[in-house]
């Protein structure tokens, strides 16, 4: 767009209410001025005033925008007004295991600064495993019933015995706290061998030999993270973990 921030005006309309400011027009209001739009700010102040409007225009929702006297429509519509893609929410994606793992690596970098004064220590990975564990147990946690649901898709031992699959957060966190303290390394090994060892079974029959498409309840029930690689890393993760603690715990003790 190669006109002056002067000559490029829009008109938008969206709620402005005591009780409510509609999320999408602010959203519409910031895109409109990253492309250099001079905004006319319409507010809907009311219900009433906000069904008028929706009424004269035929319209289901706000905010409406409008460019050079013909209307673009939402929030959705002006994105793609402005050529960017509009947010596919049944696209499978790593980026929630993504953001996961990195934010765990930099809390495992934390804590082993506060811990020992350093970064570079042997219980660094340590602490970045068990981080990632836990921030994956409170993403199943939100929504247990979903991610059980997801879970019988391809876990041996949930489809054997249902409850396996609103145990396992809890088991999943429990074993990620305990190994960032330290203590009763004999519960959380354990806990994380088992847990690791069955999906990791479960989830290399479920794509490498039945060669199924599923999606992971890795990152809880309501995400589109592929099974498949990074799952079954994570489980594998976990089984070096409940086998290397207990090793470095006798170690440390000789």
């Amino acid at each position: 767009m190669s006109e002056s921030r002067a000559t490029k005006r829009a008109e938008l309309h969206r709620m402005v209410m005591d009780k409510h400011v509609c999320p999408y027009g602010l959203k519409s209001r910031h895109l409109l001025h990253k492309h250099n739009f001079e905004v006319d700010d319409h507010w809907l102040t009311t219900r009433e005033e906000t069904d008028g409007f929706k009424e004269k225009h035929a319209v289901s929702t706000t905010p409406q925008t409008f460019i050079g006297g013909e209307r673009i429509g939402g929030y959705d519509e002006l994105r793609q007004y402005f050529g960017e893609s509009k947010p596919d929410k049944q696209e499978t994606s790593y980026r929630p295991v993504i953001a996961i793992f990195a934010t765990a690596f930099l809390m495992g970098l934390a804590i082993s600064w506060v811990r020992f004064g350093t970064v570079l220590t042997v219980r660094m990975p340590e602490f970045f495993i068990a981080t990632a564990m836990c921030l994956l147990g409170v993403q199943k946690l939100q929504d247990i019933e979903s991610f059980s649901t997801m879970f019988l898709n391809y876990d041996l031992l949930a489809r054997r015995w249902v409850p396996y699959g609103y145990l396992y957060p809890f088991g999943e966190t429990l074993a990620g706290v305990l190994m960032i303290s330290g203590a009763l390394v004999w519960l959380a090994a354990p806990i994380a061998l088992f847990i690791g060892t069955v999906g990791a079974v479960s989830v290399f029959r479920a794509v490498y030999i039945e060669k199924r498409e599923l999606k992971c309840a890795c990152v809880g029930g309501n995400s589109n993270v592929p099974l498949g690689f990074v799952s079954l890393t994570e489980n594998l993760i976990m089984m070096l973990m409940g086998l290397w603690m207990p090793i470095r715990m006798i170690w440390l003790d000789q």
